[in-house]
């Protein structure tokens, strides 16, 4: 039975416009938030997450009028953070600032979560990603030719930096498929977060990264772009994208989904909180200011709102259940 399914979609989509729809004056009653909000990381420090969280919360705080502290809660995948965030309570005092896709979907596929993706209720996803296969700025490797060269000669001729059930690690596996080189010879180093495998790759620990592309921009004159997994070019990167490499019906995942989420139960028991909530991380988004200061440190802040990033996520979690045996298998 698909997981993600357009009855997924439709919950979470009528608990968002029943919090919208709820009177201004109930939503008045009750003064919130008096208190300062956790914003959980599910990633260590470092990493795309942790820098989003890190800009976006002075600006939230002082468009909601309460202080907003990091919390990182790291490790498996996210699959840690995820939970802890799930056991906190669902009052509007704590909030997920989180790669939602592909991580949910592979923590409920591969990991035996005991959260279900409609758990969980995004806000806004501004930034939308892509995994990018990257090499030293330093390194021999010159282009994606060179690396194909080598890996179907032998494999495990090239290491390979990566995150563990990621959909990094799905499109590596069908570069490798695409290509005629043995999946099962490659040489997979593997690192607990992007930080740390964009950093291995520039700094030259391994010969190539397989990372989430916009996370490389802050590192864009230390790394050498090899190819895109798109179909069509990503933020100036002078590279080759998949589908000119391996032909229009080239395979392969769209990367992480970032942003911010509740409890969809906060949605249910708290409306008038949820209301005051979404309206402060939409006027934060759009706020030039803040803008001008995201875009300044190479990160997201497009406002797309409840309904499209809810599909968005959901329509992720029925790509990666395709190849729910790739990730499993690894």
């Amino acid at each position: 039975m698909n997981k993600f399914n357009r009855r997924t979609v439709l919950k979470i989509a009528g608990g968002v416009t029943a919090a919208l729809a709820t009177p201004a004056v109930l939503r008045a009653q009750e003064a919130y938030p008096s208190r300062p909000i956790n914003m959980v990381v599910p990633f260590d420090t470092g990493g795309y997450n942790d820098r989003l969280a890190r800009a976006f919360a002075p600006f939230l705080q002082e468009t909601i009028g309460q202080p907003i502290v990091i919390v990182n809660r790291g490790g498996a995948g996210a699959m840690l953070g995820h939970t802890y965030f799930m056991q906190q309570p669902d009052d509007g005092y704590t909030i997920l600032c989180t790669s939602a896709a592909p991580y949910i979907p592979l923590n409920i596929l591969t990991q035996n979560a005991q959260f279900k993706i409609d758990d969980f209720s995004m806000i806004n996803l501004p930034s939308r990603d892509y995994t990018l296969m990257a090499t030293s700025a330093d390194s021999e490797i010159e282009n994606i030719e060179q690396v194909i060269e080598q890996l179907q000669a032998d494999a495990g001729a090239l290491s390979i930096g990566i995150q563990p059930a990621s959909a990094d690690l799905v499109n590596v596996m069908l570069f490798a498929d695409a290509n005629g080189i043995d999946r099962a010879g490659l040489r997979l180093v593997t690192f607990d977060g992007g930080g740390p495998a964009r950093n291995a790759t520039a700094g030259g620990v391994v010969d190539i990264g397989m990372v989430g592309g916009q996370g490389f921009i802050p590192l864009a004159s230390k790394v050498r772009p090899l190819v895109v997994f798109d179909d069509a070019p990503r933020d100036g990167w002078d590279a080759p994208v998949i589908t000119d490499l391996s032909g229009p019906d080239a395979q392969f995942v769209s990367g992480s989904q970032r942003g911010w989420a509740v409890h969809s139960t906060f949605i249910e028991k708290h409306p008038d909180r949820y209301a005051t909530l979404l309206n402060a991380i939409e006027q934060t988004s759009k706020d030039p200011k803040v803008i001008e200061s995201l875009k300044g440190q190479k990160l997201a802040t497009d406002w797309f709102g409840p309904d499209v990033s809810n599909k968005a996520l959901v329509n992720t979690g029925k790509v990666m259940e395709q190849h729910v045996e790739l990730l499993k298998g690894t």
